[in-house]
């Protein structure tokens, strides 16, 4: 998969080797500046109106994309986090946020992260 690569700095490392904390609700979602802190750690994905996290990654057929979304089911379900999945022809489209809350959380970064290094 076409997808994203360190700036150098090792921050989508270190947020990728955080763990997912599984949310109970009762908290508030993200918003300003500590959405714009966590998205600078991450490469190529978008937050769309504070709400949930964007990245359409570009494979070269139905196969790659097939095989890449297997492996998201795959990490989401060791995190106990689930995206939405959208793919097709050389595309696999993501969405991520914290139902519980219908916002987002450090765990949603934690996530786009782990994927990217998928």
């Amino acid at each position: 998969m076409n997808d994203s690569k360190d700036s150098g700095g090792g921050t989508v490392t270190e947020l990728a080797e955080r763990q997912c904390v599984p949310c109970r609700g009762g908290v508030p979602p993200l918003a300003g500046a500590e959405i714009e802190k966590l998205l600078a750690q991450l490469e190529g994905w978008q937050v769309t109106g504070e709400h949930h996290l964007l990245k359409t990654y570009r494979s070269r057929d139905f196969r790659e994309s097939l095989q890449f979304v297997n492996q998201i089911g795959e990490l989401a379900e060791a995190q106990g986090h689930h995206p939405d999945i959208c793919f097709g022809w050389g595309k696999v489209e993501v969405t991520i946020w914290t139902h519980k809350i219908n916002g987002l959380t450090e765990s949603d970064f934690v996530l786009a992260a782990k994927i990217d290094k998928l």
